[in-house]
């Protein structure tokens, strides 16, 4: 059972703490006016409601107009594109509104731009971090001290806000009580979702779903062109312009990365999986030797926030060991060099043909199945879900429900 609570803390700011959170939400508000201004008006005539579109459209000119870190600018942004979005639903219903605009000081904190304690809260700001200690009441059952001191409750995100004078931070928490298993949630059937990673797809999901890599290698090649550009250079200028254009580069690949996790929770919460199954990336230079260096910071960075963003799903991010995946045929299990041609997998026992990665993702996923099932783990049985059915731990396909009727 989950129980969610809002706490509105008060804040004790340190000398000189106030003017750079001040400038920090001054510049959050610009973020956020100059993405709803661009997503209302749009940039072909209509109102433009997706938050990755709007980041790609607006993220390098907001880092250049501000000093915000990258969390903070997504945030403007994002929080602008919600606002969008229910003005244009209102628009829908014929209901009269207009373009959305943040005069409110506030911003939207993470746990990516503030560090979230028991008695005091470190925010990311324009000079960089404030620690500001909590004002809370003195009885332990009253809000907010009766969720803030609670370890049980998690910091999750938070509002920050100047009125009266002073700054408060309304915090969402959240506390969830696991439930006795029954015999019915012990038995159900359940399925993983297997994922492979590489150069010229991100990644592939068992289920037939690709994230295409095209754009990520795209920005990789023109931020390389850059610093190439200002390293022939030389100058003091031209170094800190390098600086610059790496956090510009890290920043547009986070949101690419933060889109493709996100998206691959999607599937896997759709199709009811109990855990998405990563290769091991120890070895994930030898595994991938055309990888670059932004390749395996990709994949690392990936498989980081999917395991974060799964918890509140229920469910789990691993890693299993990739040896032969590549090679293997997911449907007989013939493993040979050969049945591998760059993109291409054609199995030279049982003719089976697909996707390399396709097949590598499914291999993936059955390898998981395999170490559970030589741990001698008990319980429901686990799956591979596919596009259309699943895959048992034998390599045997079963086809869904309503193809068997």
């Amino acid at each position: 059972m989950e129980y969610r609570r809002t706490a509105v803390i008060k804040l004790d700011t340190p000398e000189g703490a106030d003017d750079s959170l001040r400038e920090t939400v001054e510049q959050f508000k610009h973020c956020a006016n100059t993405a709803s201004e661009w997503c209302w008006h749009g940039n072909d005539g209509y109102h433009v409601t997706s938050k990755a579109k709007t980041e790609r459209a607006l993220y390098d000119q907001l880092r250049d107009e501000t000093d915000l870190t990258a969390n903070l600018v997504q945030k403007g942004i994002r929080r602008a594109v919600g606002a969008v979005k229910s003005g244009v639903s209102r628009l829908e219903r014929g209901e009269n509104t207009s373009q959305p605009h943040f005069s409110a000081d506030s911003a939207v904190y993470d746990k990516r731009s503030a560090t979230f304690h028991r008695d005091h809260v470190s925010l990311s700001t324009v000079d960089g971090r404030a620690k500001c200690d909590y004002i809370l009441p003195d009885d332990s059952e009253a809000p907010p001290t009766k969720y803030v001191s609670d370890e049980d409750f998690e910091f999750r995100m938070a509002h920050l806000q100047y009125r009266d004078g002073n700054w408060y931070l309304h915090a969402s928490m959240r506390k969830v009580e696991a439930n006795k298993k029954t015999p019915e949630s012990e038995s159900k059937h359940r399925t993983v979702l297997g994922v492979d990673l590489g150069v010229n797809n991100l990644a592939v999901a068992s289920t037939g779903r690709f994230w295409s890599a095209d754009e990520f290698n795209h920005w990789r090649r023109e931020y390389g062109k850059r610093r190439a550009s200002l390293q022939q250079c030389g100058s003091r200028h031209a170094h800190k312009d390098i600086e610059s254009v790496g956090q510009k580069e890290y920043g547009r690949f986070e949101i690419h990365l933060h889109t493709v996790a996100n998206e691959l929770i999607e599937e896997s919460v759709e199709n009811d999986c109990s855990h998405i199954v990563f290769e091991d990336l120890t070895y994930i230079r030898e595994n991938i030797p055309e990888a670059t260096w932004q390749h395996v910071w990709a994949f690392r960075r990936l498989y980081e926030y999917v395991e974060y963003k799964v918890k509140e799903h229920g469910i789990e991010a691993v890693q299993v060991d990739p040896h032969n995946t590549s090679k293997r045929c997911s449907t007989c299990g013939f493993t040979h060099g050969d049945n591998r041609h760059q993109e291409s997998f054609e199995c030279q026992q049982c003719g089976y043909e697909n996707h390399a990665d396709y097949n590598a993702s499914k291999n993936i996923g059955l390898q998981y199945l395999r170490r559970r099932q030589n741990a001698g783990d008990g319980g429901a049985p686990v799956d591979v879900r596919l596009n259309r059915g699943t895959l048992n731990v034998s390599g045997e396909y079963v086809p869904p429900a309503s193809a068997e009727a």
